[in-house]
């Protein structure tokens, strides 16, 4: 293994990525893998290079032989002509202090060169960035007064006429430049320094340990939550509920529906309607097609539930082995778990989650090992996202609708049950209309496809968040028509927050030129992008949070106030909205460093305006 030659903390200089420009750089790390170092840059960024892309400080101390010294002919000639007795005596002197001179109007002439090849090297990074990049939950955007610092650092004849009077560089050079600034060299450099995934250092969710409990805390959680709302008296003072007996919670039939279930919603991803669009570029510069016809799926199901049901079959099936249902669900989720780790050993590296690298079993098969297990042009991971466990949702709280009906023999659902089903139904056809929208989130793009992502696709989305609407099964909940309006608006205020701040994040990433966006500030950074600090993202950090949180209370409101049961799912989305948001933070800070810091100072409040 060679020996490593710069030390933790070394201050050095680090060639800028796609140029060939040297920065003062500190070393901040090692990757003994993939022999590359960490470097941070003055104003916070941080990138991975190679050792060859390093030099020491030393090697750019100007040496006095260099600039001093002149070929043997060119001294010989100065001789002689100082020794002409057609020159006065002061001819010496007069030469020096010219040349002189011309050195310093030499050495301006350089540093105004390097000014030109520095501005311009920023503006085909910034480019190159406003094709390829995307941001994960992030507020980003481009500069919108691109043209005028085209036109206003733009060569001009002045300084071409330098770059030929001195012959700074030769053609070669030039085109090798040339090359070096092109739009595919720089983002290969940048994007990738390496195509192998670095080892995963920071873990997140306790490590091992927490992982492991996680794996088991889950699915128990659920369990739990199922069997309290089947309760008369659903309080938490009553636990431990009574637990059934465990051959009652498995039957074959019902896991035949889950895995029918799971392939039809595959069979209508694989349908050749809708348009293919490109995701963003993975590490090694390659971008995936992805289908977007998850409304149509969302209609097609729905088409068929309603030949169902015309068909006199009971949907009320789902209510009565509800915690069966929930059991298949798990046992597929961590059957699905299991076959995505063992394919990812074989697994190339440059393919493996950034997030789930880390090397220790346990933790790597809960984040998730591979980043996008597919089978031929089948993404599993952007499948489970949206389809099986998003639409059956709807599916479940339809259900419960029903049930609800023959329970208490009522001909139309109670006030509160159409509250719960029509909001969250808003919610489920906006993530499906805005399909297109969720490629640009961490779970595609950063974390990897494993037993978190694969049971909270599958089993806690279908089965945790149709909660309400099963606890108003067994606990009905009357509600007046001024409450019920009250609530209504609340869900709304909620909703436009979330679509208004997600629209206007996701329009900044497609067309940061837009001119009904022209009114709405940044702040630039490093990577040629900008943090916005004005509009909703300048209102708090992470707005769609808000909107999300505000959303799920008007979803709990319904169910009144007799228990806390039915507000778990509030509970649940702050705590895990607030880790996402610390998440986002840490990776930002990273990211943008001094830039995402006065960003901050901008914009104080993370998720609630005045309070946090």
């Amino acid at each position: 293994m060679p020996a490593r030659r710069f030390a933790d903390g070394e201050v050095v200089m680090g060639r800028w990525p796609g140029s060939v420009l040297y920065y003062e750089v500190q070393v901040t790390g090692y990757n003994d893998v993939t022999h590359l170092y960490t470097v941070k840059y003055k104003d916070g960024t941080e990138l991975e290079l190679k050792e060859s892309d390093i030099r020491s400080q030393s090697s750019f101390k100007p040496r006095k032989s260099q600039s001093s010294s002149s070929s043997p002919s060119r001294r010989n000639t100065s001789r002689s002509r100082s020794r002409s007795p057609g020159r006065p005596g002061r001819g010496r002197r007069r030469s020096s202090s010219q040349s002189r001179e011309r050195k310093e109007d030499k050495k301006k002439a350089l540093q105004e060169t390097d000014l030109v090849l520095l501005v311009f090297l920023f503006k085909m990074n910034e480019n190159n960035t406003r094709r390829y990049n995307g941001e994960p939950d992030s507020t980003e955007r481009n500069d919108t007064s691109s043209k005028i610092l085209e036109q206003k650092f733009k060569p001009d004849l002045d300084i071409q006429r330098i770059l030929d009077q001195y012959s700074l560089h030769s053609r070669k050079e030039e085109k090798k430049k040339e090359e070096i600034y092109s739009e595919k060299k720089i983002f290969e450099t940048v994007t990738t320094t390496e195509k192998a995934s670095p080892k995963t250092k920071e873990l997140e969710f306790g490590g091992r340990i927490g992982t492991f409990m996680m794996i088991l805390f889950l699915p128990a959680t659920v369990l739990y939550l199922l069997l309290m709302c089947k309760q008369d008296d659903p309080s938490l003072l009553n636990f431990p509920p009574p637990l059934p007996a465990l051959e009652s919670l498995w039957e074959t039939k019902v896991f035949g529906i889950i895995l029918l279930w799971f392939f039809l919603q595959a069979l209508f991803y694989l349908l050749p309607i809708g348009k293919v669009v490109e995701g963003l570029p993975l590490s090694n510069g390659r971008k995936l097609q992805y289908r977007i016809n998850g409304f149509y799926a969302f209609v097609s199901t729905a088409a068929s539930i309603g030949a169902l049901l015309y068909f006199q079959f009971e949907l009320t099936y789902l209510y009565d082995h509800f915690l069966q249902f929930a059991v298949s669900a798990a046992a597929f989720s961590m059957g699905l778990s299991i076959f995505l780790y063992v394919r990812s050993l074989r697994t190339p590296e440059e393919e493996l989650a950034p997030g789930g690298n880390s090397g220790y079993l346990v933790y790597d098969f809960f984040t998730g090992h591979e980043l996008n297990p597919r089978i031929g042009s089948f993404d599993l991971k952007y499948f489970c996202e949206l389809r099986p466990g998003l639409i059956g949702w709807v599916v479940i709280n339809l259900a419960m609708l029903l049930a609800e009906m023959k329970i208490h023999n009522q001909s139309t659902p109670s006030l509160a049950m159409v509250l719960v089903n029509s909001f969250q139904l808003l919610y489920v056809v906006d993530a499906l209309w805005n399909e297109e929208a969720v490629l640009t989130t961490m779970d595609i793009t950063h974390d990897g496809f494993g037993f978190m992502l694969a049971f909270g696709d599958l089993v806690w989305v279908p089965f945790v968040y149709s909660l309400q609407a099963f606890y108003l099964v067994s606990h009905p909940t009357a509600i007046s028509w001024p409450a019920a309006s009250a609530i209504t608006v609340l869900n709304f205020i909620g909703y436009y927050i979330f679509r208004s701040a997600n629209s206007q994040k996701n329009k900044f990433r497609r067309n940061p030129s837009d001119p009904r966006l022209a009114y709405l500030k940044f702040i630039p950074t490093a990577t040629g992008k900008g943090l916005l600090v004005t509009g909703w993202w300048g209102f708090v950090r992470h707005p769609n949070y808000l909107g999300d949180i505000i959303m799920a209370l008007a979803w709990s409101l319904p169910c009144g106030f007799n228990h806390i049961l039915p507000y778990f799912y509030v509970i649940y989305f702050i705590c895990l909205l607030i880790h996402r948001e610390a998440r986002d933070e840490h990776h930002c800070k990273k990211k943008y460093g001094l830039a995402w810091e006065r960003y901050c100072q901008r914009v104080p409040y993370r998720i609630f305006p005045y309070v946090y």
